[in-house]
């Protein structure tokens, strides 16, 4: 986890070294001024000046001639002084808000060295807001980086574990953990930031998968170059979304529906087969996919990337295929136990 650079807490560190400093001087002037003008030894100035300085009221080494009174008098107005410059400054520290931050950053560090296996997202703009809601509706773990103070009530209200910092930033990535993430999603309002994010980020996990936001098609060719798996054009996608509402409501309905988080009675869902699963190497028809679970496999998708739109009853199910199914969100998560363990 990389150290992340704090100007407050570096010239709060420089205040208090000062003052352990000054303190020091202090010390040793009350020790070489008794020493000096009463003929002390070391051990009886340095007693001296600490019961002199903590005002403590135990009894002298030796009676003091006038010069000793007079120089006991600075050293106790120099002491009662630092004394009080020394509490005003610590109360006032405790109750800093950049203490507060501080312990809060020191917190989050924490967590997220525990992370893994996370989701971490660039922006938390219009888009970034949707993502993190279904990521978080389907339990799967984010971290969020945004450059926008102003957001901080927000994710603390929501719970969201967050970074106020750079997205485009080295450290930064490395900070939400970003060697074990699973995922990165960019979707900052600048692309060119988006292209330098993917960039960075492809540069430190090559497994990572990366999705993109591009606001044009030069855009898109960039992002994939950089190392994006998956680019989204939200315009593009709007309007052609906007077009099969005119064109297909009911079959963009029936998506809308199996896509959304709210439409629980009916869901679409990708689910993995494992090697050792039961009903690898049986046909669809003898999988139980359909009588047991009530559910329809739309696609299969090979572990070669073929994809087998509307499989035939005879189609064998192999280790590493990605059925795509649609059916009773209970049913699917039921399913999805039964051969890999939950997946929400």
């Amino acid at each position: 986890m990389v150290k992340l650079k704090d100007p407050w807490l570096i010239g709060t560190s420089h205040r208090v070294l000062a003052l352990f400093l000054l303190l020091a001087l202090l010390v040793s002037f009350g020790v070489l001024g008794y020493m000096l003008i009463e003929s002390y030894t070391f051990l009886e100035a340095l007693y001296m000046t600490v019961i002199t300085l903590a005002t403590v009221g135990f009894t002298e080494v030796r009676p003091l001639d006038q010069g000793g009174r007079i120089f006991t008098i600075i050293l106790i107005l120099m002491g009662v002084g630092f004394l009080t410059y020394s509490l005003i400054y610590f109360s006032q520290l405790l109750f800093d808000p950049n203490l507060v931050e501080l312990i809060r950053r020191r917190r989050l560090k924490k967590q997220l060295e525990q992370f893994k296996d996370h989701y971490i997202i660039c922006g938390y703009g219009q888009m970034g807001q949707i993502i993190v809601q279904e990521l978080t509706n389907n339990n799967l773990p984010v971290v969020v980086i945004d450059s926008d103070g102003s957001m901080v009530i927000r994710f603390r209200e929501k719970g969201i574990l967050h970074l106020i910092a750079d997205a485009t930033e080295e450290e930064n990535l490395l900070a939400a953990g970003i060697l074990k993430a699973k995922g990165l999603v960019a979707v900052v309002n600048k692309d060119t930031d988006n292209v330098f994010i993917v960039l960075t980020a492809r540069d430190l996990n090559k497994d990572l998968r990366i999705l993109a936001r591009a606001g044009s098609t030069s855009s898109q060719k960039r992002l994939m170059t950089a190392g994006a798996d998956r680019v989204v054009s939200p315009f593009a996608t709007g309007a052609h979304r906007i077009a099969q509402n005119i064109l297909r409501p009911t079959v963009t309905d029936l998506l809308d529906l199996a896509l959304s988080t709210e439409g629980l009675e009916l869901s679409m869902e990708e689910i993995a087969i494992p090697p050792d699963a039961e009903l690898v190497g049986k046909e669809l028809m003898y999988s139980g996919i359909r009588s047991q679970y009530n559910l329809i496999v739309v696609a299969i998708k090979r572990s070669d990337g073929a994809m087998i739109y509307n499989p035939a009853s005879q189609e064998i199910v192999e280790a590493g295929d990605i059925l795509i199914a649609i059916g009773p969100h209970a049913n699917l998560l039921n399913f999805s136990r039964e051969i890999q363990g939950a997946i929400e």
